[in-house]
């Protein structure tokens, strides 16, 4: 090789020695796309919480709707074809269920969604009909029917006043919803501050080698600070609701992203898809709310006489 074909080669080297900028640390994220993209999704769902339930009620349903969507792909690329219409009327009704008609509504919907998963597969071949039916009914109460629990607190009678409101009034259950929004946010912040920075020891290294026991314990810490602050201020509760809440929302965040990361390595992908950007898909958002949405309805039920 001749001196003139060695310098782009020897170019080529020094440009790829050279060091890169690169905005996913650590924890395995783009930072100014996740913060942005999460931000603008807070805004979103606070502002129909705080102005408009019903809106509330629509949005949470539209990310059922696409968390479930993302599901369906990544199932029907391995193999299994889940029935997507009962299953999607099923996410669209769970939320409204919830809102309208409290938990006996929210019950019975997923009871009918779970029957119709089944009779609309016993119409179809027999190939595969067992994991299709698990599947489908595996993803109803995985995303819509944990979610409507976001709603539920929203159907009690009732006021609170709230200056924002219209009237001055707010739906007992708004500020509920928002402290646990506000809780399973500190817990995913604090969480990724510590675990990229001082992260060492893995809590499930099969299943989630990023999160590690110094996050988790960055994420419990914050939370409870929070918690406490939003028991005092927000909820007009003693300091400890807080730190009950806090330790169980930050629980259950923790077990809901342990619990959708264990998914994705049976399903051999890494995000459900790339709709959000620093973020991956939906369900790589809703992880953590699925499952603390419900947890933090029984423990509201629990400390209401704190």
């Amino acid at each position: 090789m001749g001196q003139a074909d060695q310098a782009p080669a020897s170019r080529a080297r020094a440009r790829g020695k050279r060091p890169r900028s690169n905005p996913t640390p650590k924890a395995g994220r783009n930072l100014p796309a996740a913060v942005v993209v999460g931000l603008a999704m807070l805004f979103a769902v606070l502002g129909g919480l705080l102005f408009l339930p019903l809106a509330f009620v629509a949005v949470v349903t539209a990310f059922a709707v696409f968390g479930v969507w993302e599901i369906y792909r990544a199932l029907e690329a391995n193999g299994t074809r889940m029935p997507i219409v009962p299953v999607m009327t099923g996410t669209l009704a769970l939320p409204f269920a919830a809102y309208f008609g409290g938990i006996e509504s929210q019950l019975f919907a997923l009871l009918l969604s779970a029957v119709a998963v089944l009779l609309w597969r016993s119409i179809e071949s027999a190939a595969g009909s067992a994991n299709s039916i698990f599947a489908g009914v595996f993803t109803l109460g995985w995303v819509p029917f944990f979610i409507s629990f976001a709603a539920l607190p929203l159907h009690a009678a009732g006021t609170t006043p709230l200056g924002l409101w219209p009237g001055g009034m707010a739906p007992i259950g708004a500020w509920e919803i928002a402290v646990m929004l506000l809780l399973v946010v500190s817990n995913d912040t604090f969480g990724y501050l510590v675990g990229a920075s001082i992260g060492k020891h893995p809590m499930a290294p099969k299943i989630s080698p990023k999160k590690s026991w110094e996050g988790f314990a960055g994420s419990v810490a914050g939370a409870m600070l929070i918690g406490v602050l939003a028991a005092l201020f927000v909820l007009d509760k003693p300091w400890w609701v807080g730190v009950v809440l806090a330790v169980g929302t930050v629980a259950a965040s923790t077990a809901g992203d342990l619990a959708e990361s264990m998914v994705k390595r049976e399903l051999g992908v890494k995000d459900m898809s790339s709709i959000l950007p620093g973020h991956g898909g939906v369900m790589d958002r809703l992880d953590s709310i699925v499952f603390a949405s419900p947890v933090a309805f029984i423990l509201y039920g629990l400390v209401a006489a704190a």
